[in-house]
Protein backbone atom coordinates (compact mmCIF):
# COMPACT_ATOMS: atom_id res chain seq x y z
CA UNK A 1 0.00 0.00 0.00
CA UNK A 2 1.39 3.40 -1.00
CA UNK A 3 1.78 6.44 1.16
CA UNK A 4 -1.51 7.95 -0.05
CA UNK A 5 -3.31 4.75 0.89
CA UNK A 6 -1.81 4.87 4.37
CA UNK A 7 -3.15 8.39 4.91
CA UNK A 8 -6.67 7.45 3.90
CA UNK A 9 -8.92 6.93 6.89
CA UNK A 10 -6.83 8.88 9.35
CA UNK A 11 -8.78 11.39 11.37
CA UNK A 12 -5.95 13.90 11.74
CA UNK A 13 -6.06 16.92 9.48
CA UNK A 14 -3.11 17.78 7.30
CA UNK A 15 -4.28 21.31 6.47
CA UNK A 16 -2.41 23.79 8.61
CA UNK A 17 -3.42 27.43 8.59
CA UNK A 18 -0.73 29.96 7.79
CA UNK A 19 -2.49 32.33 10.19
CA UNK A 20 -4.04 30.16 12.94
CA UNK A 21 -5.89 33.18 14.33
CA UNK A 22 -8.03 33.14 11.17
CA UNK A 23 -9.61 29.80 12.11
CA UNK A 24 -12.77 31.30 13.64
CA UNK A 25 -13.37 33.56 10.63
CA UNK A 26 -12.85 30.63 8.23
CA UNK A 27 -15.27 28.46 10.21
CA UNK A 28 -17.85 31.27 10.06
CA UNK A 29 -17.31 31.59 6.30
CA UNK A 30 -17.81 27.82 5.91
CA UNK A 31 -21.02 27.99 7.94
CA UNK A 32 -22.38 30.91 5.89
CA UNK A 33 -21.48 29.20 2.62
CA UNK A 34 -23.19 25.99 3.71
CA UNK A 35 -26.33 27.91 4.66
CA UNK A 36 -26.46 29.64 1.28
CA UNK A 37 -25.95 26.35 -0.57
CA UNK A 38 -28.36 24.37 1.62
CA UNK A 39 -25.64 22.00 2.86
CA UNK A 40 -25.68 20.99 6.53
CA UNK A 41 -22.28 21.08 8.25
CA UNK A 42 -21.74 17.77 10.10
CA UNK A 43 -21.45 18.24 13.86
CA UNK A 44 -18.64 15.68 14.11
CA UNK A 45 -16.68 17.17 11.18
CA UNK A 46 -16.92 13.97 9.12
CA UNK A 47 -17.82 14.67 5.49
CA UNK A 48 -17.69 11.02 4.33
CA UNK A 49 -21.46 10.82 3.96
CA UNK A 50 -21.60 13.82 1.63
CA UNK A 51 -21.47 13.71 -2.14
CA UNK A 52 -18.55 15.09 -4.10
CA UNK A 53 -20.98 17.62 -5.55
CA UNK A 54 -21.92 18.92 -2.08
CA UNK A 55 -18.38 19.20 -0.77
CA UNK A 56 -17.11 20.55 -4.11
CA UNK A 57 -19.80 23.21 -4.19
CA UNK A 58 -18.98 24.22 -0.64
CA UNK A 59 -15.23 24.39 -1.32
CA UNK A 60 -15.74 26.26 -4.58
CA UNK A 61 -18.03 28.80 -2.93
CA UNK A 62 -15.58 29.38 -0.08
CA UNK A 63 -12.70 29.84 -2.55
CA UNK A 64 -14.75 32.31 -4.60
CA UNK A 65 -15.62 34.28 -1.46
CA UNK A 66 -11.99 34.32 -0.25
CA UNK A 67 -10.85 35.65 -3.64
CA UNK A 68 -13.51 38.39 -3.44
CA UNK A 69 -12.33 39.35 0.05
CA UNK A 70 -8.70 39.46 -1.06
CA UNK A 71 -9.55 41.58 -4.10
CA UNK A 72 -11.46 44.03 -1.91
CA UNK A 73 -8.57 44.24 0.53
CA UNK A 74 -6.03 44.76 -2.25
CA UNK A 75 -8.13 47.51 -3.80
CA UNK A 76 -8.55 49.27 -0.44
CA UNK A 77 -12.30 48.65 -0.26
CA UNK A 78 -14.18 46.93 2.52
CA UNK A 79 -17.73 45.64 2.74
Amino acid sequence: MGQAGQRQGRSSRSNNLVVPQANAALQQLKFEAAQELGVTIPQDGYYGNYTSRETGSLGGYITKRLVQLAEQQLSGRSN
